[in-house]
């Protein structure tokens, strides 16, 4: 057993918010490398050598992956961290090795360790990896009942160790990577197969063990999701813009943004900011010289800047009726639920009877309501429910719906109850 398990093994797992304060005097100790910092693989003979040795580990597998959010266009991978028993931990530069799928293929068989593993997974599937097997270390705190559950929080609630912080947010894409950023990359694996062994533990302890296994096999089956359709209309400020000029203002002016990020490569929101876009959409400026007077764009941005952002103006300016956008998007399901005591009032009592149930019962079973039921399958319930609300038609129900089978029988009982009682 490690130092990381024994420490385990001694501290009592804190879940949910009626924990007792930290009785330990001393301050939480730092985490430090096991072996130190390894270097950064960025060739294909490094490459060989890291696979190898992970081929020939055992146990389970620490992954993460670090991104440039909010500094590059898109969720690309610039640098993967493992660790296995057997083979140490490893930093890896996806751009230097941006096929990492023969890897993938030598620890394919292992049970891969993520914490928040729906965030790094498709920037890992994008460079060849995929897990068939893993364990979510963040969803299994959710399941256990913490209320915090980063990585931070769960290794020192759980361990007992204190992660370094304050690089998460950093630009990955910086080459060569500093010595402080790689340190805080492999510390972020060090022990998460240690988290992992602990919250296994722990999740047996409350009879939920099943219920997390269930979770992570839907997460690794899951496929890719669709393109998001229209985009643009997630503008943050959108809500403002209500007229249909106005909405094709903003979606000309997110896709020539758009179009701008990705020949950069930077973050859309370093060319142009959201709150602008609405801006320039609110006030339809006739010429570059009034939206240059918009915040946003002020007088740091350049002529060519502006007439390029004018221009795009002008298109949704020179529209016909025709082919502006329609307010809001067509609804897949039912409508928002603030509407439904005017549309469907049967349909709003049943929802606020299961909504109440659900409440309930996750408050009973310690964990989040979004892990027990997703909101959206209580409201597609309820906004359409079966002709004849049994057990078996609820089900069936929530089964068409994606829940997993530990979800539909916790909650069957409590939502056919609701239906029922709307019923009669």
């Amino acid at each position: 057993m490690t130092d990381a398990q024994n420490t385990a093994a001694d501290t009592t797992l804190r879940a949910s918010g009626d924990s007792p304060p930290d009785p330990r005097p001393a301050p939480v100790p730092l985490l430090e490398p096991r072996e130190g910092i390894p270097p950064v693989v960025a060739t294909d003979e490094a490459l060989a050598e890291v696979v190898a040795a992970f081929a020939g580990g055992t146990g389970p597998v620490a992954v993460d992956a670090e991104r440039a959010s909010g500094y590059r266009y898109g969720q690309r991978a610039y640098l993967v961290q493992l660790r296995r028993e057997g083979a140490g931990s490893a930093l890896i530069d996806p751009v230097g090795c941006p096929d990492l799928s023969g890897l993938g293929e030598a620890i394919g068989d292992a049970e891969w360790v993520l914490h928040a593993a729906t965030q790094d997974l498709p920037c890992l599937r994008d460079i060849g990896m995929v897990p068939t097997r893993l364990f979510d270390t963040e969803l299994a705190g959710r399941l256990a009942g913490f209320a915090r559950v980063g990585l931070g929080a769960m290794v020192e609630n759980v361990l007992g160790f204190a992660l370094e912080k304050g690089h998460s947010a950093v630009d990955w894409s910086t080459r060569p990577l500093p010595e402080p950023w790689l340190r805080y990359a492999a510390l972020d694996v060090e022990l998460l197969v240690d988290l992992r062994d602990a919250l296994e533990e722990e999740l047996t302890r409350q009879g939920k063990l099943e219920w997390a296994r269930q979770e992570f096999a839907a997460i690794a089956a899951a496929p890719p999701p669709p393109p998001r359709k229209d985009p643009w209309r997630r503008t943050s400020g959108m809500h403002k813009v209500r007229r249909r000029r106005q909405m094709a203002v903003v979606r000309e002016l997110w896709t020539a943004r758009d179009q701008v990020a990705q020949r950069r490569d930077v973050s859309p929101g370093k060319v142009l900011g959201d709150a602008a876009i609405v801006e320039a959409a609110l006030n339809l400026p006739p010429n570059s010289h009034a939206l240059a007077a918009l915040p946003g764009f002020g007088h740091r941005m350049g002529r060519r800047q502006l007439e390029q952002w004018q221009g795009a103006v002008d298109r949704a300016r020179a529209l016909a009726e025709s082919e502006l956008p329609q307010p809001g998007q067509p609804l897949n399901g039912p409508p928002p639920p603030r509407a439904w005591a005017d549309k469907d009032p049967a349909a709003a009592a049943r929802l606020s009877a299961a909504r109440a149930s659900v409440t309930s019962l996750a408050e009973r079973l310690n964990l989040p309501q979004e892990n027990l039921i997703t909101p959206d399958t209580v409201r597609r319930l309820c906004w359409e429910p079966p002709e004849l609300p049994t057990a078996e038609s609820v089900a069936e129900v929530l089964a068409g719906h994606g829940a997993r089978p530990w979800q539909i029988e916790q909650v069957t009982p409590i939502l056919t109850e609701a239906l029922q009682a709307d019923a009669d």
